[in-house]
């Protein structure tokens, strides 16, 4: 019988939400099975307090904010180069927290019994109403949230990576400091051969938010889209999906001041350096495709 895998925790924290982090902090120490190893990433600000959980929690302080990605990034490399000293690694927000005792034992099992699985994306649910977001369902039909399914893409806050997948597709884009991260390492690590569940039993509790409280947020989110684009689709793609986003965006509605901020983004994603370029094949958009997906939308 073979070992059971080593999972690990990336936890990043800005230092404002120290009573949220011990909490979580303390949901991780009552997995089921072996001990989960965590990280604690202090973005640009020191780690709170956390010497009650010092046996199975490390901390590293980076001196300035690097952005989710690369403070994430950050939390890998201390499990080794692309955290090759454990098999599985959750990332988790700071101010979320474990549901249940056995989401651990989960990945380890889920992992375990299929080899193509490579990233798993938790359920999200407010704590207090038990009601998981539409955007937090991450597929195209999210009205039944208790449905798991393969899917595209992934939560950034509420997930399981296996570590293979980072080794092969390499982390999260440092550049993106904040939104679409997530779906650039999905589509690299669908490309490469991997799957993605999104499981509905594991259940991260997560107080009701709404994305747009961040002020860069119309900003970064097209600067991103198009980066994402550019990066990733073949080139007779990139005018479609950036065309289907322009217009779900105008369909929406949004204040003067958010679409100016947006179309400040959209141009700047545009003259403005997006990485290194590896459009998928295009038998990967037409995984995506079967998956519910295709890369226009």
């Amino acid at each position: 019988m073979s070992a059971p895998m080593k999972v690990g925790a990336v936890v990043i924290t800005m230092g404002n939400r120290p009573e949220e982090l011990r909490a979580l902090l303390d949901s991780i120490a009552k997995q089921d099975g072996d001990p989960v190893e965590v990280v604690v990433v202090g973005n640009g600000s020191p780690v709170p307090d956390v010497t009650e959980f010092s046996t199975h929690v490390r901390t590293v302080e980076v001196p300035e904010n690097l952005g989710i990605p690369g403070g994430r990034n950050v939390g890998i490399e201390a499990f080794g180069p692309s955290g090759r000293d454990v098999d599985v690694l959750m990332f988790l927000d700071d101010d979320g927290l474990l549901a249940q005792h056995d989401t651990a034992r989960l990945c380890r099992e889920a992992f375990a019994a299929d080899p193509e699985l490579g990233i798993i994306s938790f359920r999200i649910a407010d704590p207090d109403t038990g009601v998981t977001q539409r955007r937090h369902v991450p597929r195209l039909r999210a009205a039944d949230p208790m449905r798991s399914s393969r899917v595209t893409t992934f939560l950034g806050g509420a997930n399981a990576v296996r570590t293979q997948v980072l080794a092969e597709v390499g982390a999260l884009p440092d550049a993106f400091f904040y939104a679409h991260e997530e779906t650039d390492l999905a589509w690299r690590a669908l490309d490469a051969g991997w799957m993605i569940d999104y499981r509905s039993d594991m259940v991260l509790h997560h107080p009701t938010t709404a994305p747009s409280r961040h002020a860069v947020y119309h900003r970064m989110v097209a600067r991103n889209r198009v980066w994402l684009a550019r990066r990733n689709l073949p080139a007779p793609l990139v005018p479609v999906y950036l065309g289907v986003w322009l217009l779900l965006t105008l369909v929406r509605r949004p204040s003067r001041s958010a679409l100016k901020a947006w179309f400040g983004g959209f141009r700047e994603g545009w003259t403005t350096s997006c990485g290194p370029r590896r459009p998928m094949k295009w038998r990967t958009v037409w995984r995506l495709t079967r998956l519910g997906r295709p890369p226009v939308i």
